[in-house]
């Protein structure tokens, strides 16, 4: 599946010129680092991710638009290959991964992830150079009214190496799983590693049932990423406190633009627009961690409910 979906990708790079200049426009991206002792955070300045970053999620505003995920609405130029018979793979057109793909549902149904969690592990081991992910309807989703995730290239994402180095500390720990907290990490998360896909979903059913559904939601707010390596899979949740930070919402020299998503708390920080990302410092990025990320004394919550279950 992966060397299809590759395949995919230069058919598309030929034949459809938004997806070519966008992907040709990679090679233009600035990207800066800051480092936060045992981890590195990058901002990257992609002007294509406005369509994303700016986009209007309000339910107005979805109900006025037509579904850009649907088959019938999807560009004439725009091809796939199936999945699973439910899903449909397509490149992406506007890219922050040297190889991009989202992967919608072919019916239109709620972006929610409790029943699907089984299928992004599917799509985790079928497409094993890649990092799958998930933004939760107010999480990063600019589609929030289509199920969808995302794929993007392996080792693009500082997410990847830190799970190997930053402080963790176990939670749970049984044959073929084991489940961690993510430590001095600026966003509360946890990680679970495991060889058997049914207990990690099995895990993933507690953890999802702990956290927190705000009034009126459907779900609790997260952040999901996926990867295979060597027989395991390894995902990393991140329950999330608010949408978008207050600097989104700012006017004058304190607006950022900045929509966080998977991508941002996987350690690449995306600004489209070329003031943000000159202007962008550590403190901004600290601040705007803590702000959408659940606080350290809701992730300690979290952590007793499940500890409990243990017992």
């Amino acid at each position: 599946m992966s060397k299809a979906a590759e395949v995919l990708l230069q058919e598309q790079l030929q034949d459809w010129d938004l997806a070519k200049d966008n992907y040709a426009a990679l090679a233009e991206v600035k990207t800066k680092d800051f480092s936060f002792g045992d981890f590195t955070i990058r901002v990257q300045f992609n002007p294509a991710r406005i369509q994303s970053s700016a986009a209007k999620v309000d339910t107005k505003s979805i109900q006025e638009r037509k579904c850009f995920l649907c088959p019938q609405n999807l560009p004439e130029e725009q091809k796939n290959i199936p999945f699973n018979q439910e899903y449909e793979v397509l490149v992406n057109p506007y890219p922050i991964f040297p190889k991009h793909f989202t992967i919608p549902t072919y019916t239109h149904t709620d972006q929610l992830v409790l029943h699907r969690f089984s299928d992004m592990l599917d799509l985790t081991q079928t497409f094993d150079g890649y990092v799958i992910f998930y933004n939760g309807p107010k999480c990063g989703a600019s589609a929030p009214d289509h199920a969808h995730f995302q794929a993007g290239s392996k080792g693009f994402l500082p997410l990847e190496k830190d799970m190997k180095t930053i402080r963790k500390e176990i939670l749970s720990v049984e044959e073929n799983l084991n489940v961690y907290t993510l430590k001095d990490y600026l966003r509360n998360g946890f990680l679970i590693e495991s060889k058997d896909k049914n207990k990690a979903v099995g895990y993933f059913e507690k953890l999802y049932s702990k956290i927190e559904i705000k009034e009126g939601e459907k779900e609790p707010m997260l952040n999901i990423l996926s990867w295979y390596e060597e027989g395991s899979w390894f995902t990393c949740i991140f329950p999330r406190e608010k949408h978008r930070p207050s600097c989104y919402f700012a006017e004058g020299e304190d607006n950022i633009l900045i929509s966080p998503g998977s991508v941002d708390l996987g350690g690449v920080f995306i600004t489209p627009v070329e003031k943000d990302f000159n202007k962008i410092n550590k403190d901004d990025i600290i601040a705007i961690l803590k702000e959408i990320c659940i606080s350290d004394k809701k992730f300690n919550e979290i952590i007793e409910k499940l500890k409990s279950i243990e017992l």
